[in-house]
């Protein structure tokens, strides 16, 4: 989320970073945004019964500030179907793997445990399945003889802080979009 802000407010994007909205209230970006004059929001999911019950409130917060796409930065909350279609091809996630390879959870520790030679992170367009949706773009690095899971992240997360701003704006600028469950690239005219 940070590499973002500081993206387009040192490039000067003709777009505007709404709010950063969190579930929980000492999630480090909050005050980051704050800082740098981002409306802040928190819902915690704790304050709510069901997944369903939270993301309905999540809806409302998110929908009050009128984005034209939801950014998730280090949200790690599985989002049921229904918030999913609601924001369908307006959501981007990051994803600490070269997916399809390695969804979910520790990827780096999988990615070294299957012996591959390459890894990295995955910008995608956010479907009802996890980690599933239309790739958008991707960023990788070698595996090298004796990694471990904390020097593949920390490698990984240097190419996402590159990577995820530079997705994002290309969606903002209509380079990129979901169509049908596919990305589409637009030619420049």
């Amino acid at each position: 989320m940070e590499a973002i802000v500081r993206a387009a407010q040192a490039e000067r994007w003709p777009a505007r970073i709404a709010a950063v909205i969190a579930n929980r209230a000492d999630a480090g970006g909050l005050a980051f945004a704050a800082a740098h004059g981002i409306a802040v929001a928190v819902v915690s999911n704790k304050d709510y019964a069901s997944r369903e019950a939270f993301d309905a409130a999540l809806q409302t917060v998110v929908d009050g500030f009128a984005p034209d796409l939801v950014v998730l930065a280090g949200f790690m909350r599985i989002l049921t179907p229904g918030f999913v279609d609601h924001y369908a091809g307006r959501m981007l996630n990051i994803h600490p793997s070269l997916l399809p390879l390695f969804p979910g959870l520790h990827t780096h520790a999988q990615a070294l445990a299957a012996g591959v030679t390459e890894h990295g992170a995955t910008v995608h367009f956010v479907t009802a399945e996890l980690d599933h949706g239309p790739a958008v773009a991707q960023a990788k690095v070698p595996v090298l003889p004796g990694d471990t899971p904390d020097t593949l992240s920390a490698r990984v997360l240097v190419e996402e802080h590159k990577l995820y701003p530079q997705a994002v704006r290309d969606v903002l600028a209509g380079k990129l979009t979901m169509v049908q469950e596919h990305t589409r690239v637009l030619e420049a005219s």
